[in-house]
């Protein structure tokens, strides 16, 4: 608190790398490429993703979670943002969202003309739409955008770019869908700070920009909900996003120093297919008019 703040416009900024499982954190050297690490060891998406580019380049999110139907954040509290003060508006991230994600998905798997133009707002934001698969719910693909894109067609984009494309894993099949989670973020309060200590575990996501050893511009990023999950504080955060955009050398604090830090907060929705088939039981979802075994759309 009370540190000097750059606030910034980050709607153009570059796409960054926020996959990673669970890893050992050091500030020494990373072992010799090959060695087991996370999804973004070697030549992942993260890895060959994550240089500066231009805006509207995609990124994969790797640990995103969230309780069914329901916003992680709730009522605009702390871990998550809104362009307002808590309480001051609804949210812009609704189930609708989920919903129009699956039956894209399901549209594209099983052939059918892609669902008619949803009926929630056509506002543009950056966002993320994340799968994950099984009980466990482990990750199954998520890739998204910093640049501003308009929900209609940022998340027919998205939805089917996370879920075949992502590098990572195996395009999706039929056979997944009884078992998929969809959550989608929308990502708000974009800040640039000159501390890159300056954001809070749990309630900002972050990006940060750097110089590796070669002297090229590198990026990544995690969301809101990565640090906290991962019981992490903000010096392993940090050199988590370093390791995870293809930095080896030794980690020094000097080195932290020189970091570039864009600050951001996210509202998210989380929804199951078995919610998402009974939300369009009672529900005539963007026209579609074919049949989702073991249910019909509109019985």
């Amino acid at each position: 608190m009370g540190r000097k703040r750059c606030v910034g416009d980050c709607s153009k900024m570059a796409a960054g790398c926020c996959g990673v499982k669970k890893q050992k954190l050091s500030s020494s050297p990373p072992p010799a490429s090959g060695s087991p690490g996370g999804h973004c060891s070697g030549e992942s998406q993260c890895r060959r993703g994550s240089a500066s580019g231009p805006g509207g380049s995609s990124f994969v999110n790797g640990l995103a979670s969230g309780n069914s139907l329901s916003p992680d954040c709730g009522t605009l509290s702390s871990g998550c943002g809104s362009s307002l003060s808590q309480g001051t508006r609804k949210m812009v991230v609704s189930a609708e969202m989920c919903c129009f994600c699956f039956d894209v998905l399901y549209c594209h798997l099983y052939g059918y003309q892609p669902p008619r133009t949803p009926r929630f707002t056509n506002d543009p934001y950056p966002l993320f739409v994340t799968w994950k698969i099984g009980r466990d719910k482990r990750l199954r693909g998520c890739i998204g955008t910093f640049s501003p894109m308009n929900l209609h067609s940022g998340l027919r984009e998205y939805t089917l770019t996370s879920a075949l494309k992502d590098s990572r894993f195996p395009p999706m099949t039929r056979d997944e869908l009884p078992r998929l989670f969809c959550s989608v973020s929308l990502l708000t309060n974009f800040e640039d700070v000159c501390d890159y200590m300056d954001w809070e575990v749990g309630v900002h996501g972050i990006r940060i920009e750097f110089i590796n050893e070669k002297g090229s511009k590198r990026t990544a990023t995690y969301l809101p909900e990565v640090a906290k999950e991962q019981g992490w504080d903000h010096i392993d955060t940090i050199d988590s996003l370093l390791r995870k955009g293809g930095y080896k050398a030794a980690i020094s604090n000097d080195f932290r120093k020189t970091i570039k830090l864009t600050r951001y907060r996210s509202e998210k929705m989380t929804m199951s297919y078995a919610e998402y088939l009974s939300h369009c039981q009672h529900h005539f979802q963007n026209g579609i008019e074919h049949p989702l075994s073991p249910y019909n759309h509109y019985s």
